[in-house]
């Protein structure tokens, strides 16, 4: 199968039905053209393959992989579910806190990471009872693992604690405390960005092959180059990077006609569009999928 992207964007039919996701000023439309609301439905063939019955296209199930850049569709799923959760509960309020967790040893049990955890937020609920946290696990090259933590205080205004008290009460290292920005007008994108991708710097040139693409960010008004997927490598099969409370929501998804869609955006351009085709092995169409993206804080 061929995954397409920067295909020319053509106008969305007004008449189509469309997937719309809201998350405080950031809105997602979603024009499938082949949709189907059940998923594609699939057929066992043999112990190791299936078909696509919408498509006919033969594929294998699963087998063991040893880390989670043999499966990229599936990090891919848990970033993007990873920006719409902290996009739909965090917005730089100043009763909202970010948190960096490292060791000052080069720790790489994960199990022993999830156990420091919970026993650091057993200490932050202890004296902030109402209180949501979502939690995110980065490898570093190096080999060990460090946490980013977003919390929000939700029966405070606002909220500061030194680093001083957090470090105690985290007691395995350096500890890195600061205020969400409320001038970041995409947190998800800004809080995600060194998830999967690796900062280029003068240690990793030599990653720098045919095939690897190198990507331009601008953070905070200056510009980074990444290595796509650099990092992915790192993070075992089968672990959970992302863990969250119970009142962190995931943002709730619609369908609708694109005409009515649109009300709700309003008459504006969206800030950001791509279209991707979907092939088989054979160049055959299967689906393209086109993407609109609007940001309340940018539109004027």
């Amino acid at each position: 199968m061929q995954i397409l992207k920067g295909q020319p964007l053509e106008p969305i039919p007004s008449h189509k039905k469309v997937k719309i996701t809201c998350m405080k000023n950031i809105t997602e439309i979603m024009y499938i053209e082949k949709l189907s609301l059940n998923g594609f439905p699939i057929k066992r063939i043999s112990k190791n393959e299936y078909m696509i019955l919408a498509t006919g296209e033969i594929k294998e199930f699963k087998s063991h992989i040893e880390n989670r850049s043999q499966d990229k569709d599936s990090l891919r799923k848990t970033f993007k579910k990873i920006r719409e959760l902290i996009n739909n509960n965090f917005e730089g309020a100043k009763n909202e806190l970010a948190f960096t967790l490292t060791y000052d040893k080069n720790m790489k049990d994960s199990e022993v990471l999830y156990k420091d955890f919970e026993g650091f937020m057993d200490k932050i609920t202890y004296k902030y009872p109402n209180t949501d946290y979502l939690s995110v696990v980065e490898p570093q090259e190096r080999g060990a693992w460090h946490c980013h933590v977003l919390l929000r205080f939700n029966d405070l205004d606002k909220i500061f604690i030194p680093n001083s008290t957090i470090a105690e009460m985290w007691g395995n290292g350096f500890v890195k405390v600061k205020a969400i920005r409320s001038d970041v007008d995409n947190m998800g994108a800004y809080l995600s960005a060194y998830l999967g991708d690796v900062e280029l710097n003068p240690s990793n040139y030599n990653q720098i092959k045919p095939g690897v693409v190198v990507k331009e960010v601008e953070i905070n008004g200056k510009k980074k180059k990444f290595i796509k997927g650099g990092r992915l490598h790192l993070y075992p099969a089968n672990m959970h990077i992302m863990r969250k409370s119970k009142g962190i929501k995931y943002p709730v998804s619609n369908y609708d006609i694109y005409e009515n869609v649109k009300k709700i955006v309003g008459a504006v351009t969206p800030n950001y569009s791509s279209k991707i085709k979907i092939l088989d092995d054979d160049d055959n169409f299967i689906n393209a999928i086109t993407y609109e993206h609007y940001n309340s804080k940018r539109l004027k």
